[in-house]
C-alpha cells in the first residue's frame, strides 16, 4: 500500500500533467468526421486492428483510412499507425472498406435513426489511393515502422505516381533505400514540419534524445536536409520520366543515383552516369552535422503543420510571366526559347530527385509542357492541408464564465468554473454537498492518521465503492471509518449554519 498512496496534493498535480500532455498530443477537436467534406489533404490513420495486414502476398486486403476525429472518437482503442498527410483522400470510418469490422463511425448522422453514430456500411469513396502505408510498412525496403525503437529521419516523397502508376503514393523513404544502399540496424525516426513551416524532428524516445542522444548521420552522398524542400523517389521519377531533365537545374538539386554507387568512404559516384550530360555529378560530404531542430526538407507532415511563405525569398512574389521569362532565354530572332529545350539530356539509370523551395517557379510552361501540369497539382502550388478546429483554449471568451473556461483546462478548474456559473441556491447546496463529502472522508482517514499506516489507492477504492452502493452499505462506510468518531447515528454531521 505505500507503494501507491500519494498525496490529494500529489495526486491533483500528476492528473494535471496528464491533462497537459492530452492537451499537447491531441490539439484539435475530435467531434466532426471530415467524410462529409469530400476529397481532402488531411492527416490519415491506418486502423491495423480494423484491418489487419495480411499474413501473405496472395491474401485479400482491403486497405482502409479513417481522419484524425475518428481515429480517436471511433478507433482510440484500437492499433492506429499515423500516416500523417495524404493528398485527396475521404475518411473510410463506418464505410465499406472496414468490411466486418463491428466499429462504426461514431461521429457522422445515421440516415436510418437520424441520430448521431453507428454508421456502418456507408458506401466508400472509389477515388482515395492506397500504398503499402497503410498495412503499416514505410519505404522501398517494405519495413514496418517502429516508432517505440525508431530514430533518425525519413524523407516523404512529393507523390507524382500512385502505386497502379509505378510511383510510390506519397511513401516514407530511408535516406540509404533511396541511395540503393543496404540498410543498418540504425534506428529511424521521420520529420513534421514545425508551426513555421519547416520541419522538426518528431522525436521518439524522448529520454535517449534528452539524454543527448544524436541522430545517426545521413549515407554521405546524400543531400544536406537544409538544401532541400522536396523529394522525388526514384519511383515516382520512373513514372514520369521527363521531370529527371531539370535534375542540376535552378529549383533542383543533382540526381542521387539508386544504385548503390556513391561510394560512403568519398560521398563521390563510383561510375559517373552523367558526366558527359552536362549535369553535375554528386559529390557531398558528410552532411550529418545538421541539427535536428533546424528547418529541414519536406518530412511526415502533420495536418496542423501549413508552411508559411519564406521571408527570405522573394521569388514567389513574381508572377507568373516575369517568372517565366526569366527562366527561358530568347532566341537569336528575339523569341522566347521554351525552358525545355534548354535543359540537359535526362540522368541515366533510376534516380531520385531533391528540390528546392522555389522549383515550381522553374518548371516549363510553354505549351507543349503545360498539359502535363494539371494531373499533378503539387508541382504547381503548395498544397493546403486540413486542420480539424483547434480544442478551445482556457482563455475562451466565449465558452468562459467568470473569467474561466468551463469547455477546456483541468477537470479541477472545470469544476470551479462549473460552480461559479451556477445560481445560488444550487451552488449552496453543492457547497454543503461537497463539505459533507470532505467530513465523511476525513473520518475514513483518520485511523490511518493516528496509526501512522499509510493509505493505499485499494483502501479508497474499496471505502468509494461502498459510498456508492446502497443505504446500508453507505451507512456500513462511514460506521467503521467513523468508529469512536463525533457522529450522529445515520453517520452524517450536522452542517453548521
Amino acid at each position: 500500500a505505500s507503494e501507491s498512496s500519494q498525496t490529494a496534493q500529489e495526486y491533483i498535480q500528476s492528473q494535471l500533467s496528464l491533462e497537459a500532455d492530452a492537451r499537447e498530443a491531441l490539439p484539435y477537436q475530435f467531434d466532426t468526421c471530415t467524410k462529409p467534406l469530400g476529397p481532402l489533404r488531411q492527416s490519415v490513420y491506418a486502423c491495423l486492428t480494423c484491418t489487419p495486414p495480411p499474413a501473405s502476398k496472395h491474401q485479400q486486403f482491403t486497405p482502409a483510412g479513417v481522419c484524425y476525429s475518428c481515429s480517436i472518437s471511433c478507433h482510440g482503442e484500437h492499433n492506429l499507425v499515423e500516416l500523417f498527410a495524404k493528398r485527396d483522400f475521404v475518411c473510410d470510418c463506418g464505410t465499406t472498406r472496414f468490411g466486418t469490422s463491428d466499429t462504426p463511425c461514431s461521429l457522422r448522422p445515421n440516415p436510418a435513426t437520424g441520430r448521431k453514430g453507428d454508421v456502418k456500411g456507408q458506401e466508400a469513396r472509389p477515388g482515395n489511393k492506397y500504398n503499402q502505408n497503410f498495412e503499416g510498412k514505410f519505404c522501398g525496403c517494405g519495413e514496418e515502422y517502429d516508432p517505440e525503437k525508431e530514430k533518425g529521419t525519413m524523407f516523404q516523397c512529393l507523390g507524382l505516381g500512385h502505386v497502379e502508376d509505378g510511383g510510390c503514393g506519397e511513401d516514407w523513404w530511408h535516406p540509404e533505400c533511396l541511395m540503393g544502399l543496404p540498410r543498418t540496424k540504425q534506428e529511424h525516426t521521420v520529420k513534421e514540419e514545425g508551426e513555421d513551416g519547416a520541419e522538426q524532428p518528431l522525436q521518439n524516445g524522448t529520454e535517449d534524445h534528452a539524454a543527448g542522444t544524436e541522430e545517426p548521420p545521413v549515407p554521405k552522398g546524400f543531400p544536406s536536409e537544409d538544401d532541400f524542400d522536396h523529394l522525388i523517389c526514384y519511383k515516382c521519377a520512373d513514372a514520369f520520366p521527363w521531370i529527371k531533365q531539370y535534375a542540376g537545374t535552378p529549383g533542383f538539386l543533382p540526381a542521387v543515383p539508386a544504385d548503390g554507387s556513391i561510394r560512403q568512404d568519398t560521398g563521390e559516384v563510383q561510375t559517373t552516369q552523367r558526366g558527359d550530360q552536362g549535369v553535375p555529378s554528386i559529390s557531398g560530404g558528410d552532411h550529418s552535422k545538421t541539427e535536428s531542430g533546424e528547418a529541414t526538407a519536406d518530412r511526415k507532415r502533420k495536418a496542423e503543420d501549413e508552411p508559411e511563405p519564406s521571408q527570405e525569398s522573394n521569388k514567389k512574389a513574381k508572377g507568373d510571366d516575369e517568372a517565366l521569362a526569366a527562366d527561358q532565354p530568347a532566341n537569336a530572332n528575339g523569341t522566347t526559347k521554351p525552358k525545355h529545350e534548354t535543359l540537359p539530356p535526362a540522368p541515366s539509370g533510376r534516380v531520385s530527385l531533391f528540390l528546392k523551395e522555389d522549383f515550381r517557379d522553374h518548371l516549363c510552361r510553354c505549351p507543349e509542357c503545360f498539359p502535363r501540369l494539371p494531373r499533378l497539382p503539387q508541382l504547381l502550388e503548395e498544397e493546403d492541408t486540413y486542420e480539424p478546429p483547434v480544442s478551445e483554449s482556457d482563455q475562451n471568451e466565449n465558452a468562459s464564465v467568470g473569467g474561466r473556461s468551463v469547455g477546456s483546462g483541468s477537470i479541477l478548474e472545470r469544476g470551479e468554473a462549473a460552480l461559479s456559473g451556477m445560481d445560488r441556491v444550487r451552488a449552496v447546496e453543492g457547497v454543503m454537498a461537497y463539505n459533507h463529502v470532505r467530513e465523511k472522508v476525513k473520518d475514513f482517514l483518520k485511523p490511518f492518521a493516528e496509526s501512522g499506516t499509510p493509505v493505499g489507492a485499494e483502501d479508497i477504492k474499496a471505502y468509494f465503492a461502498k459510498l456508492r452502493g446502497d443505504e446500508a452499505a453507505i451507512r456500513e462506510a462511514a460506521a467503521g471509518a467513523s468508529s469512536g468518531g463525533a457522529v450522529q447515528g445515520d453517520g452524517r454531521r450536522e452542517q453548521d449554519g
